[in-house]
């Protein structure tokens, strides 16, 4: 085979693929109708899983339309047809629903086993390219992915159906979402790993510094004793609190810098009469999201976190936001 290739050519052809695609999306969106509607009912009424299964470049959008449900909140997975046929067929009971992904609705596998799934009970929505295909005809509710051509120059490789097929999927899966009131705090559940479930998740609790980690003075002490608890505890600023724990005010390294440019000798100055009192503070129970907020906001590195009457239980550094990958 020999490469013919041309920068100007390879782009043209891109333009032309993706304009293709678009466009059997838009005339997908233009003929959606109650079936869709009926379709999305039946998986909310689902009282199993939703079972999606296909083989081929099918196959891979019926794993991909498996894991779109599965993460936004209506349990789904992924079953071969080949494998169904041999025994993973077992997964599938009457409370579940199927769907069967095939462009050509012709697919030999899922014939084999959409009949025994209709025997069982289990409603089964196909998604194909008509409404006149076997696999359409076996089905509870077919949703048609019908494009007028394929973006292969060739018109061979499934391309646009492909990307119309696995559209469809996202808008079964986003009206569910909807349906269901799925919102972010839902979302980050099912995605712990990913940046929003860390936002959403993790609680100032979960990475705030506290115990012997954590730099406090009363406020009885003088500057240096602060100085020394900073210098320990390596956060860049101490708390100050009274004789029952409770929030006073805090110093940080800045703060010192420009005591010294003022005052040159700090040694005999308390704490007290230096420090920034009623600092901002934040709850134990808080998102760490909104302890970064506060941060960028104040234009503060550190942040002190108390209980519900203002007492001590720990502080926060920018750094820790950062590892904890919430920034």
């Amino acid at each position: 085979m020999k490469i013919n290739f041309s920068k100007e050519g390879a782009l043209n052809l891109g333009r032309q693929v993706l304009l293709s695609e678009a466009d059997a999306i838009r005339t997908l969106a233009d003929s959606l109708d109650d079936k869709f509607a009926t379709a999305v009912e039946i998986i909310l009424n689902c009282k199993g899983r939703v079972v999606v299964s296909g083989v081929g470049k099918s196959g891979h959008i019926a794993r991909k339309i498996a894991a779109t449900l599965a993460s936004t909140g209506t349990p789904a997975f992924f079953v071969h047809a080949a494998e169904a046929a041999h025994g993973d067929l077992g997964m599938i009971t009457k409370d579940d629903v199927v769907i069967g992904v095939s462009y050509s609705g012709t697919t030999s596998e899922l014939l084999t086993i959409i009949p025994v799934v209709v025997r069982e009970g289990a409603p089964v929505i196909s998604i194909t390219g008509s409404d006149t295909n076997s696999l359409a005809q076996e089905a509870t509710i077919n949703l048609n992915v019908h494009v007028v051509r394929e973006a292969c120059p060739l018109n061979l490789a499934p391309t646009s159906s492909t990307t119309a097929t696995l559209a469809m999927g996202d808008a079964l899966a986003i009206a569910c979402l909807e349906a269901k009131g799925f919102g972010p705090e839902d979302f980050a559940r099912s995605h712990p790993g990913g940046a929003l479930g860390r936002k959403l998740l993790t609680h100032v609790s979960d990475i705030m510094r506290s115990g012997e980690a954590l730099p406090v003075v009363l406020d009885t002490a003088t500057v240096l004793d602060a100085v020394k608890e900073i210098t320990k505890k390596k956060i860049g600023m101490t708390a100050i609190v009274d004789k029952n724990n409770k929030v006073k005010g805090i110093f940080t390294e800045g703060d010192l810098r420009r005591l010294i440019e003022k005052e040159g000798d700090i040694r005999p100055l308390m704490i007290a009469a230096v420090m920034t009192p009623n600092p901002t503070t934040i709850g134990a129970k808080s998102l760490a999201a909104e302890a970064a907020k506060i941060l960028n906001a104040t234009l503060r590195n550190q942040l002190l976190v108390v209980d519900d009457e203002d007492h001590l239980i720990g502080a926060l550094h920018i750094h820790d936001l950062m590892t904890a990958k919430v920034i």
